[in-house]
């Protein structure tokens, strides 16, 4: 009876055994895969960080921002893979018919789910082509933002609103990014058909040294204003466009400020910056002998 006993014991005691040290090593496994995210990661943001401190361009450091936070995420990625298959070998499961039925499987997800697929090759070459970065303003398709989160997936934007656009990259035909390189301030300002063209580019231009010699615009502004002459006869205005070369980013608030310069300018010079207006005439000749059309009130009568 005890000899029973004891072998009950002992075949007990070896199976708690086997399973205290699978478990173990399972555990061991996932600490040293969450360890080994962990150093690789901050290994990728130092290397990012050093590399950033050294460009002195700000695109290339845009660009390796974008990067390093990809990159994260791939160790992320083959870290969890590698771990879960040493995992499932510690339970006694046989990891190749798995990786083989994976493959199988695999492709007829991949036929299945095409988009997906789609979605995250256009992805790869989005950064390999360095067509948008973090913190860029960007226009793809419909929508337009601030891109804040890149992955090979999708691209994250927030609009002016502060709306969030999750846009998968399988629908990205198209790229419109606005500050790549340098962006221009494009202005189109409006005078009366009174006005002389040529005074009211002199002061355009006066108002423009003015405000490169700003020092809260100067650093903002890359190039004098250049004026590129009267675009159109409108209805009711000459339509004179002219633009800055700005720093990226900035063309949104230099054109701003410009305008109002020039609007107070205009009125300190008695320049008319016209409403719409409509001038009817009667009984015109060839010639335009005749006169417009007045209306005028009749008078009162008592």
């Amino acid at each position: 009876m005890n000899e029973q006993f004891i072998d009950i014991a002992t075949r007990w005691w070896a199976s708690f055994g086997g399973l205290a040290t699978v478990a173990i090593r399972i555990t061991v496994i996932l600490v040293a895969a969450w360890l080994l995210t962990l150093v690789l990661q901050r290994a990728v943001r130092t290397l990012r960080e050093r590399i950033a401190s050294r460009l002195d361009d700000r695109e290339a450091y845009k660009r390796a921002e974008t990067l390093g936070r990809v990159v994260r995420y791939l160790v992320a990625v083959v870290v969890s893979l590698i771990a879960g298959m040493l995992v499932l070998a510690e339970l006694g499961v046989s990891v190749a018919p798995i990786l083989g039925a994976a493959g199988v499987v695999g492709l007829a997800i991949g036929f299945g789910a095409q988009s997906l697929v789609k979605d995250y090759f256009t992805g790869f070459f989005l950064l390999l082509e360095n067509q948008i970065r973090q913190g860029d303003v960007v226009q793809v398709g419909d929508h337009s933002g601030v891109v804040e989160v890149v992955t090979l997936r999708y691209v994250q934007l927030r609009d002016y609103d502060g709306n969030v656009h999750y846009v998968p990259n399988g629908t990205i035909s198209t790229v419109i990014n606005m500050t790549r390189g340098f962006s221009n301030a494009v202005m189109d300002i409006g005078v009366a058909y009174r006005e002389n063209v040529d005074d009211v580019m002199a002061v355009m231009s006066d108002v423009a040294a003015q405000m490169r010699s700003d020092p809260a615009w100067s650093q903002k502004i890359e190039a004098d204003l250049e004026i590129a002459g009267v675009n159109s006869l409108a209805d009711s205005a000459v339509v004179i466009r002219c633009r800055f070369r700005c720093q990226p980013l900035e063309q949104w608030g230099v054109r701003r400020e410009y305008l109002r310069r020039v609007k107070s300018a205009f009125d300190a010079k008695g320049i008319e910056i016209p409403y719409p207006h409509l001038t009817v005439y009667a009984g015109q000749d060839r010639e335009g002998q005749a006169p417009a059309f007045h209306l005028q009130q009749p008078a009162a009568t008592h």
